[in-house]
C-alpha cells in the first residue's frame, strides 16, 4: 500500500469509532457506512441526519461548501473525480453515493459496496424540485422516510417565511455571481438551483444570457457592464486575493451596479447543491439585500 493511503487508511481506523457517538443517527438502527462522493449526494445524505463516513475534496468542501460543517471525523476519500478506491474498499462502507452527471467508474466502485447516484439536474430545469425527489429517494434506501418528511416540511415553511421577509425589497432584478481569476466571472440563470429558488421568493433573475446543464455560465467581467439597475451579490471561496485585484481595476469601478452603489458580497453557498444550500441562500439573500 502507498504510503499516502495507509496514512489515510490509519487516520479512517483512529476517527471511525467517533463516528458511533454522533447524535445523528436514527434511534435503535446501527449506523450506515456511507461514503459521498458528490458534494450534492453528502448534503442529501446531512438533510437526513446521517453523518458520513468518508467523502471527498474536503479541503474543497471547505472552500466551496462550507456548510454544514463536517466533523474531524469524516475521512477524506480523495479526488470526486478520482477517489482513492483502495481506501475506499479499507473503510468497507455499506453504501457509496456518487454523481450520475460525472466522475467514478459506477462499475469499480460497485465492487466495493452498492452504490447510488444522483443528478444535479433533469430536463425539466428544476435542480431544486429534483433535490426533493432525490432526497425522498435517498431516505427510503436508509429507512429514513420520517426525517425526510420533516425535512421537506420545515423547507416549506422556511420558504414561505424567507417569500414574506423579502418581500419588502427593491424591485430590481438580481445578479448572482462569483468571480473566477482576475478576468471571469461566473453567473447563474437558466437551470440553476439559485433560479428556482429565487422564483419561489418572487425575485426577478438579472442574468438572462447564456446558461449550461448546471445554471451558471462563465463570463468575462467586461460583460458585466451591459447589467443595468441591478443588485449583485457576488459569493466568497476563499478568494480575497482575486478580488482585491479585481475590484482595485477601473473596469470593475465603472460597472454600474458598483457606481451605484448596488454591490454586495456574500458568505459562501454551493451552486449547485440542494435543500440545504436551497435554505442557506435565502438566509444569505435575507442578510444581504436592502429593503426598499
Amino acid at each position: 500500500m502507498p504510503d499516502i493511503s495507509r496514512r489515510l487508511l490509519l487516520q479512517a481506523l483512529a476517527c471511525a469509532p467517533l463516528l458511533t457517538h454522533l447524535p445523528l443517527y436514527a434511534s435503535g438502527q446501527p449506523a450506515a457506512r456511507v461514503i459521498a462522493l458528490e458534494w450534492l449526494s453528502l448534503e442529501l445524505l446531512l438533510a437526513l441526519g446521517v453523518m458520513p463516513l468518508g467523502a471527498a475534496e474536503l479541503h474543497n468542501y471547505h472552500l466551496w461548501v462550507g456548510d454544514p460543517a463536517l466533523p474531524p471525523a469524516v475521512i477524506d476519500v480523495g479526488l470526486r473525480s478520482e477517489p482513492n478506491l483502495e481506501l475506499i474498499t479499507q473503510l468497507t462502507p455499506s453504501l457509496i453515493l456518487h454523481s450520475s452527471d460525472f466522475g467514478s467508474d459506477v462499475q469499480r466502485l460497485g465492487r466495493i459496496a452498492p452504490v447510488m447516484g444522483f443528478t444535479f439536474n433533469d430536463q425539466q430545469g428544476k435542480p431544486l424540485t429534483l433535490a426533493r425527489h432525490s432526497l425522498l429517494q435517498l431516505a427510503e434506501r436508509l429507512d429514513r422516510i420520517p426525517q425526510a418528511q420533516a425535512h421537506l416540511a420545515q423547507l416549506d415553511n422556511f420558504m414561505q417565511q424567507m417569500r414574506l421577509k423579502l418581500a419588502g425589497r427593491a424591485r430590481r432584478p438580481l445578479l448572482l455571481m462569483s468571480i473566477l481569476d482576475a478576468r471571469h466571472a461566473i453567473v447563474f440563470g437558466r437551470n440553476s438551483l439559485f433560479l428556482e429558488v429565487m422564483e419561489n421568493l418572487g425575485i426577478e433573475n438579472a442574468w438572462q444570457g447564456e446558461s449550461t446543464f448546471w445554471g451558471s455560465a462563465v463570463i468575462g467581467i467586461e460583460r458585466l457592464a451591459a447589467l443595468e439597475n441591478v443588485d449583485a451579490v457576488c459569493f466568497e471561496h476563499g478568494d480575497n486575493a482575486v478580488m482585491e485585484q479585481v475590484t482595485s481595476t477601473a473596469l470593475w469601478q465603472a460597472l454600474p451596479f458598483v457606481r451605484e452603489k448596488r454591490f454586495k458580497q456574500a458568505p459562501r453557498v454551493w451552486f449547485y447543491g440542494a435543500t440545504l444550500s436551497a435554505m442557506r441562500f435565502c438566509q444569505i439573500l435575507d442578510q444581504t439585500l436592502e429593503a426598499r
